[in-house]
């Protein structure tokens, strides 16, 4: 009965660690958080103009956004 305990409690902590690093590759491919501009657009050229040189600037749902 102990045994299976064990055996159990070490499946799932295999399972959530290949879990975790299956996750982690995503994270590091899909991490850039695109900083907000606090102001508001209605096409990129709204954006453009407003945004500092050498910033890739776009408007996104009506807010500037900063994109890579």
């Amino acid at each position: 009965m102990q045994r299976e305990k064990n055996m159990s409690k070490t499946l799932n902590y295999v399972y959530v660690l290949i879990l975790l690093i299956s996750i982690s590759p995503s994270i590091t491919v899909y991490g850039y958080i695109p900083r907000i501009i606090n102001q508001s657009c209605t096409t990129d050229k709204d954006c453009s103009k407003r945004a500092r040189h050498n910033i890739n600037v776009r408007c996104r749902k009506g807010q500037c956004v900063d994109i890579l």
